[in-house]
């Protein structure tokens, strides 16, 4: 369907990790994938517009793209990012009628280009959290803890108090003035290229989304730790659990 889901995060997408050096050598460079549960797509109405629909149960297991298109994307990425000397982040289509892939977008990335050159920043739990009460997929390596506000719409804005869990649905750029506020946020929907994904890399705010049951398993005024420094998968815990953060100065050692 056309990118609109993804990137308004009303959908969870298939994901590939592809490794540049291996690709390089013209070597199968796809080293991780993840299936998304792709429930609904945006399509093209027979009398104009678009509509979002339900996918079938063969859609949603099988992979959107093949191995093949994923590394052609890969090689296209690369030479977007040489020819303009830093990383760039990327959208593409696959036209519905020649079936080819094209680049539609690319615009400078804001988010890990612009860390501090020679400082490394980590997050560690101090504390092992014995309750998980959601999880999803981890955006950044921070950890995050505070009270839940569940918000069902844009309305409740003025609900929203600073440092406060931010759990929704999902989120558009609407939200954006209570996400700055926000301490962590949590969502349902959407993968890691979409709208609330995109928007808490550039605030440097621990995110997890896709979680699917999130503002059912959290309560309003529930004390969470939110965990996105335990790998790909990120964790909601119980309670304000004790974590540490850490600056090492690379020029110091």
């Amino acid at each position: 369907g056309l990118g609109e889901t993804v990137v308004g995060g009303t959908v969870n997408p298939d994901e590939w990790y592809v490794f540049k050096p291996t690709l390089a050598e013209g070597k199968d460079a796809i080293i991780a994938r993840t299936m998304g549960s792709k429930l609904i797509k945006m399509v093209y109405k027979a009398g104009g517009g678009s509509e979002t629909v339900d996918t079938t149960e063969e859609e949603q297991k099988s992979w959107s793209a093949t191995d093949k298109e994923v590394e052609d994307l890969a090689v296209m990425a690369v030479k977007i990012e040489k020819h303009y000397g830093r990383p760039m982040d990327i959208e593409w289509a696959r036209d519905g009628d020649d079936g080819k892939l094209y680049i539609v977008q690319a615009r400078p990335e804001t988010v890990a280009s612009q860390k501090k050159v020679g400082v490394i920043e980590d997050y560690k739990m101090l504390e092992k959290g014995s309750n998980v009460l959601a999880s999803g997929r981890a955006v950044g390596k921070r950890i995050g803890s505070g009270k839940v506000n569940i918000l069902k719409s844009i309305d409740e804005m003025g609900d929203f108090q600073e440092g406060q869990v931010l759990v929704a649905d999902m989120t558009d750029p609407d939200w954006e003035p209570i996400m700055k506020k926000a301490g962590a946020i949590v969502t349902n929907r959407g993968g890691r290229t979409c709208h609330a994904a995109i928007i808490a890399r550039e605030l440097g705010i621990p995110a997890i989304v896709g979680c699917g049951d999130a503002t059912d398993n959290l309560a309003v005024g529930q004390e969470v730790t939110v965990s996105c420094a335990e790998g790909d998968t990120g964790n909601i815990y119980e309670g304000l659990l004790k974590f540490e953060r850490t600056e090492q100065d690379l020029g110091e050692i």
